[in-house]
């Protein structure tokens, strides 16, 4: 039933119910009963076919004990008691319906912010087409006020966007050429022109869509076990009250307890809970893939970090260049040109320090090799380059002299990564590159030990000094480094087997293969979309650690509440068929009690919409202490 059926079924019974009281006072009981019994029969019809869609899928649903109570409360006369109990079932119904809607608010807002045209500039001008018209390639024009439609690079133009849809976070963020805007967001104040290359269902917009409905729609292991138990519990129900008529011989007492029993509140007491947390982490930036995932975090005790991007910001600067044999440009250019191939950001970060300098990047690298966890080769005009950590030069056969380590060493200590270039199997030089921790990583951590995280690590593919630094700033149990991928899976197949239920943030995308060993997999940020949301359980749309706080404290929060709207449900049962079996209570207000326990169980878990953990507003202490990112092993 619709809600708005709903709401239209319980005013016209409402109305009979009233007409009643009043041929009632009046004294005509006959036409009394005659809109009673209309009444009883008019919701009990809606009732009825609901139960019995309910059947045809061989499902004993609680409309079907209604029914029956209905049924055999006209057989026997009680037409008030009928007449009551489908109103008050319908009421319930509508009132349920209404405040479920606020859980499911944060997806409703998120849909209500899909943009539905776009403003396309071709060779006739410019053109306002409707969203599934723009094609991949189309140049869009965005204007202040106006929602961006499409995922893609800015060609021309810079704004202030407010990305709150994508990341949670309401403070616009300065975009300009070459920054990547996203479908969802809307321009504050600016104006710019963007290629299309993500269009429709391929926008992370649309992805997060798809994730939060998929999310809501998934259940936990104690609703799997609740669904499983309702089946059990309410034929069981129409068993016990047949043996209560047969004990008893009174029909009104094993109809009353045949409706009291109806497990509603229980049925709805975990799902409600889970749809209103997984609708929080909507709205704060968190896509967390379902109840089940929610219940593994509540569970975690112990968090093990990447770095780079994780507890830096992942935007390092090359801070020194130091060549033996060649001018530090001249290593510097050389570096570039290899590296204009390489999608790591200590490659990237290279290049750009390059072009900030504006060297000449002219030659095109030949016969490239990335060496996963070591870095890369390549050959540039005539000359073979590697590039990378220690591990990379010994494989290639390239010795490293006491000035040049001791140089490198200090570098590190110093919270730099030191990239070695070997040119010709001859080292030649080491370009220094450095991070800082991110402002709110600090705090984050600290929020997570006080609401149960019993360790934190670090496990990074980073030199142990620079990485060691970073641990000591931020207060973490442990530090690994210099590990490759499959280190990391290996440390976290050690962890969890002490007993810790491990939860691993990284990038989603280097650190992929331990994201799914964890227990839980949180990938940060929106770079690598499509990888992180397929490897990770929980996506951080934001680069923002007190989003993970947030999340693993709404875990706890969720998992909580659903524990409180059990027991509310349970216990209502229970109390409710004590007072039925002492004679205290009756069909009417044993049915009023009863979807007053269902609002109830509804109404406490809507509190979870506007949760936010004790601390969380406080403002991060800013880090000026300069960090280093991690290797190319990371």
């Amino acid at each position: 039933m619709k809600q708005i059926n709903n709401s239209h079924i319980a005013g016209v019974t409402g109305l009979l119910l009233f007409i009643a009281l009043a041929l009632h006072l009046a004294g005509l009981s006959q036409e009394k009963d005659y809109v009673l019994i209309a009444s009883s029969l008019f919701a009990g019809y809606f009732i009825a076919i609901k139960a019995f869609k309910a059947l045809r899928m061989k499902a004993f649903s609680i409309e079907l004990l209604v029914t029956i109570a209905v049924i055999g409360a006209l057989i026997i006369g009680e037409y008030v008691e009928s007449a009551v109990v489908t109103f008050l079932f319908i009421f319930g119904a509508y009132l349920e319906s209404r405040t479920l809607e606020k859980t499911r608010s944060s997806l409703r807002n998120l849909i209500d912010q899909t943009p539905t045209e776009a403003t396309v500039i071709r060779p006739e001008g410019h053109i306002k087409l409707p969203v599934d018209e723009v094609v991949k390639g189309d140049r869009v024009l965005i204007r202040s006020g106006e929602k961006v439609a499409i995922d893609g690079a800015i060609v021309s133009g810079q704004a202030l966007i407010v990305e709150a849809a994508i990341t949670g976070e309401s403070v616009p963020a300065s975009k300009s050429l070459g920054d990547r805007v996203f479908s969802g967001t809307i321009i504050d104040n600016g104006y710019i022109e963007v290629t299309a290359d993500r269009i429709g269902d391929d926008t992370t917009f649309a992805k997060i869509i798809e994730m939060v409905e998929e999310a809501q729609e998934s259940k936990t292991t104690t609703q799997k076990f609740l669904d499983r138990f309702a089946q059990i519990y309410t034929p069981a129900i129409v068993i016990m009250s047949i043996l209560v008529y047969v004990f008893s011989r009174n029909v009104e007492l094993a109809l009353t307890f045949l409706v009291i029993a109806c497990p509603g509140a229980l049925v709805i007491s975990a799902p409600v809970s889970m749809v209103a947390g997984i609708g929080n982490g909507a709205r704060n930036g968190v896509l967390v893939k379902g109840g089940e995932i929610m219940e593994k975090l509540s569970k975690v005790d112990l968090v093990v970090f990447d770095k780079t991007g994780t507890l830096t910001k992942g935007k390092p600067e090359v801070t020194d260049v130091k060549s033996w044999n060649l001018d530090d440009n001249t290593l510097l250019r050389l570096v570039a040109d290899a590296e204009k191939v390489s999608e790591h950001h200590l490659g990237q970060t290279i290049v750009a320090e390059a072009r900030k300098r504006e060297l000449p990047l002219t030659k095109e690298p030949q016969d490239v090799a990335i060496i996963k966890g070591g870095g890369m080769i390549a050959t540039v005009g005539r000359q073979h380059l590697a590039i990378g950590n220690r591990k990379l030069m010994a494989d290639q056969g390239v010795s490293i002299d006491e000035h040049i380590e001791d140089y490198a060493t200090d570098r590190e200590k110093a919270g730099n990564t030191a990239v070695l270039i070997a040119i010709d199997k001859q080292l030649s030089g080491v370009i220094s590159i450095a991070d800082q921790i991110k402002p709110e990583a600090k705090l984050a951590i600290e929020q997570l030990r006080q609401a149960g995280v019993k360790k934190t690590f670090m496990l990074t593919g980073d030199n142990r000094h620079t990485a060691q630094l970073v641990g000591n700033e931020l207060g973490l149990d442990a530090v690994h480094a210099e590990l490759l991928p499959q280190d990391k899976v290996t440390w976290v197949n050690e962890l969890k087997s002490q007993g810790y239920r491990v939860a691993m943030v990284g990038d989603g995308i280097n650190d992929a293969p331990a994201l799914a060993t964890a227990d839980v997999g949180l990938a940060m940020g929106v770079g690598g979309t499509d990888i992180s949301m397929e490897t990770a359980d929980i996506v951080l749309m934001s680069d923002r650690l007190d989003q993970f706080a947030h999340a693993y404290s709404l875990a706890k929060a969720t998992v909580r509440n659903m524990q409180q709207n059990t027991i509310l449900a349970v216990g209502t049962v229970v109390l409710l068929l004590a007072g039925v079996l002492l004679g205290k209570i009756f069909l009417a207000s044993g049915m009023l009690v009863h979807e007053l326990s269902v609002l109830l169980v509804t109404l406490n878990a809507v509190r979870l919409i506007r949760y936010r953990a004790r601390g969380s507003n406080a403002q991060p202490s800013h880090s000026t202490v300069s960090r280093s990112v991690d290797g190319q092993a990371a």
